[in-house]
């Protein structure tokens, strides 16, 4: 993507508006101002960055996030293409929250089947077999 150009993904609308430098505490970056939009209405203004650590050397990529009930976008930025082109890459991931529901929903289960009183009882009648026995030894 180039200054100006848009991508269209999922139903929405991406524009890259610039590429700027930064300086943060302990790396140099390439901060992109991309907008994104849906239905021709801005919805946020996604920042991703290209850093570069003093100590390394090593290029990280740090990718913007919009999260939603629904879904997530991921936008993150590689290599310079020349011209004032980027690389751009967009992630639109569905339902990715909702693991953390699922994991929730899990833990509800074992603390269900937990309080579940058969379980007490046995636990306890074998408790006491095995002290009865462990008493005949």
């Amino acid at each position: 993507m180039a200054q100006g150009d848009t991508l269209a993904i999922a139903g929405y609308s991406l524009r890259l508006m610039g590429m700027r430098e930064a300086t943060g505490p302990n790396y140099s970056a390439i901060v992109g101002e991309i907008e994104l939009s849906r239905d021709g209405r801005l919805l946020k203004t996604l920042r991703p960055e290209k850093r570069t650590y003093f100590s390394s050397q090593m290029p990280m990529t740090e990718a913007a996030i919009d999260p939603g009930l629904t879904r997530d976008i991921y936008v993150s930025i590689g290599e310079p293409l020349g011209g004032g082109a980027w690389s751009v890459r967009v992630y639109v991931k569905p339902f990715i929250d909702w693991i953390w529901g699922g994991t929730l929903l899990m833990a509800l289960g074992g603390l269900l089947a937990l309080s579940d009183r058969r379980y007490r009882l046995r636990s306890r009648a074998e408790a006491q077999a095995g002290a009865v026995q462990g008493a005949k030894a």
